[in-house]
């Protein structure tokens, strides 16, 4: 049985990105998208699902406040909640409000599937790796912001969902200059594929 997901967050970019991971993987089924917390919580009222995945900060509702009404109304879908703000005063409000899980934007995509599995199984997962604590891990942790205007550009256009092809006409270069330059831009970024790339970008600030 897939586990059924419900995805929110009002920076589209973040969300086809987490949308084109969750998709990706095998055994998960993406039901509901929402731009903001208010369509949130009218979508699962409508479509019930397994694990609500939600940005912690939206417009109308937060998902803080999303958490809380579906508490309110006798909902007990496990939510977890998504930050780039590595902020204990988040996840002590997090824990109040009832959310199962909170993890940082910029964790790995396995990270996020361990999460959601967690959840789905009756679990929590409510404490995330310290983004001050994984970049004072990193060997280099200043080459991820020496990304060339170029290299910005095309991880545009990648978070966009064009192909290399089409990032090619794009900016008048070749397909294999593109894959170069993607090639660069996972070094730089760490990062285990172009979706990975654009979250820890978009979760940096740097998109």
């Amino acid at each position: 049985m897939s586990i059924r997901i419900a995805l929110a967050d009002d920076q589209a970019l973040v969300r086809s990105g987490l949308a084109a991971l969750l998709t990706a993987q095998a055994g998960l089924e993406l039901c509901v998208q929402a731009a903001d917390g208010t369509a949130l919580l009218k979508a699962v009222g409508e479509q019930p699902v397994d694990v609500i995945v939600s940005d912690i900060r939206m417009p109308r509702l937060s998902g803080l406040e999303v958490v809380r009404a579906l508490r309110e109304r006798g909902d007990a879908t496990p939510v977890l909640l998504l930050t780039t703000f590595d902020d204990p005063g988040l996840l002590q409000a997090a824990r109040a409000a009832g959310a199962q899980g909170y993890l940082l934007k910029d964790a790995a995509p396995e990270e996020l599937r361990a999460a959601i599995d967690a959840l789905a199984a009756g679990q929590t997962r409510l404490a995330p790796i310290s983004l001050h604590a994984a970049r004072a891990g990193s060997r280099e942790p200043a080459r991820a912001a020496q990304l060339t205007e170029r290299e910005l550009s095309i991880l545009r256009l990648v978070a966009g969902g064009y192909s290399n092809k089409e990032i090619g006409k794009a900016l008048n270069i070749s397909d294999g200059t593109v894959k170069n330059h993607l090639t660069d831009i996972l070094a730089k970024l760490d990062a285990r594929d172009r979706t990975h790339a654009v979250l820890k970008s978009i979760a940096a600030g740097w998109l």
